[in-house]
């Protein structure tokens, strides 16, 4: 069976809580849903839910929050009344085949004393969870039940449900058939079947909207509680991540990513368009009396800036690093140049790394010590200069330069001259501290002597404070 016009609307609905979610859907993979569902049909769950997770979900860290959406969207209600209709047959004690006997036995009384009920009473009579559902959603929608926010207002939204839908009248129904059905002198044993199954499938109802509800307000507390979850994270210092956290970070910083390649490519769409430029407007109206007929637009174009990362592998910063590098490797696309360095004592260049294999895979090699001899102790000058010897052409008045350490260098010289050399040919040089700021300068700490020669000095020690700095390099 085709999807019809109302689950279209159901689709766009869910869609727009995915996009609440973190998702990105364009307007193309919008239709791309809608025809897919149309040629899966649904029937088939696991079908339909295959295609719309083909069609909307383009990201492996998306896939679970997916499919927890789809459960609380498409299957939230109608299980709610499949789980009602079921512990109902199991409370009364009936068999399938008996269920089925007292049903149509019910409907040949109502018809034959003439008694005429409600499309909800037939519905719920008669188990017909289509219907049923199909009511409770216009209901809800009537009531805008999408609109709950708090635990507390569950109670509100499920009393103007059950008033949109009429439960006063279906009370009386009930009653009014109950009291027929009686007068009708049936036998005893059998009027008290369908006496206990009409006063238990009032009692239902009452439960599947208060199920209902709660369920719409699962579904929009999941991007709360997600967005949660970013920002507990956000401000955790990296030194203390748990290998579970360690885990939900590198999927937060992806997101992190992916929203600052949105914000990006928002902006230079619009730089395409250029600025109102009204300096140059006024100049060039002046033959106007300075009435501004002719408008004049700031069109100029800003190269993508380049990167080169100095990233401290030493113990002490690995976690950070990690972090760091993984970030860089996400936002490759909006630089034109990236260059990506580890460091202990020895310098050796990653960049290959990251193009040629996945950011996990790339990573990994980097810190098992084939790249440079992460067990040695740190030895920042000796670093810069083999950076000073090897690569300083590399930097030019594009390149953004970040070094990322904790500028612990066990004593040994520091060698500063290389970072005022450094400035000079780079269009800024960016220092990453992981240490608390009040640190800096004591002990083998050489951020003194460092900072100097840095445009910007900052302390990076989470998630929040880098996304930061990262933002910083894209304006």
């Amino acid at each position: 069976m085709a999807a019809a016009p109302a689950m279209d609307q159901r689709i766009a609905q869910f869609a727009n809580l995915l996009r609440e979610s973190g998702f990105r859907i364009s307007l193309s993979e919008h239709m791309d849903a809608l025809e897919a569902a149309r040629a899966v049909g649904l029937a088939d769950r696991e079908a339909f839910k295959d295609a719309l997770r083909a069609t909307l979900a383009k990201r492996a860290i998306d896939l679970a929050a997916f499919d927890e959406l789809f459960d609380l969207y498409f299957g939230g209600l109608g299980e709610a009344i499949r789980a009602s209709a079921a512990e109902m047959q199991a409370a009364l004690g009936l068999e399938d085949a008996d269920l089925q006997d007292l049903m149509e036995t019910l409907a040949a009384l109502a018809r034959e004393l003439r008694v005429e009920l409600s499309p909800l009473a037939q519905a719920l009579l008669q188990n017909d969870a289509g219907t049923l559902e199909r009511l409770l959603r216009e209901a809800g929608a009537r009531v805008e039940v999408q609109g709950i926010q708090r635990p507390m207002q569950e109670g509100r939204y499920s009393h103007a449900i059950a008033q949109a839908l009429g439960l006063s009248e279906l009370n009386r129904e009930i009653e009014d058939l109950k009291q027929r059905l009686e007068a009708a002198g049936l036998d005893e044993a059998l009027l008290g079947k369908i006496r206990a199954f009409v006063d238990r499938r009032l009692r239902d109802l009452t439960d599947i909207i208060k199920r209902y509800v709660r369920s719409e307000l699962e579904k929009r507390d999941h991007a709360a509680r997600d967005a949660l979850r970013v920002q507990s994270l956000a401000e955790k210092s990296f030194y203390y991540l748990s290998e579970e956290e360690i885990r939900r970070m590198n999927e937060a910083v992806k997101k992190l990513a992916e929203r600052l390649k949105n914000t990006v490519s928002v902006r230079r769409k619009r730089a395409k368009r250029g600025k109102f430029d009204i300096k140059d407007t006024l100049r060039k109206n002046l033959q106007y009396g300075g009435t501004p007929f002719r408008l004049q637009l700031d069109r100029r174009v800003r190269d993508k800036p380049q990167v080169v990362i100095l990233c401290d592998v030493s113990d002490s910063v690995r976690n950070v690093s990690r972090f760091m590098l993984q970030f860089v490797y996400s936002l490759q696309d909006l630089y034109s140049r990236v260059r990506s360095f580890i460091f202990v004592s020895e310098l050796g260049e990653i960049t290959k790394l990251f193009e040629e294999h996945e950011i996990t895979e790339a990573i990994e090699q980097a810190l098992t010590g084939n790249i440079v001899n992460v067990f040695a102790h740190s030895d920042f000058g000796r670093a810069f200069r083999i950076f000073h010897r090897d690569y300083l052409g590399c930097v030019t008045r594009k390149t953004s330069v970040i070094i990322l350490g904790d500028a612990r260098n066990n004593y040994n010289h520091p060698h500063e001259w290389v970072l005022k050399e450094i400035r000079k040919r780079a269009k800024q040089l960016i220092w990453l501290n992981p240490e608390n700021r009040l640190t800096w300068g004591f002990g083998d700490s050489e951020m003194d002597r460092y900072q100097p020669y840095c445009d910007l000095v900052e302390e990076c020690r989470n998630l929040k404070q880098l996304y930061r700095v990262i933002d910083r390099l894209v304006m």
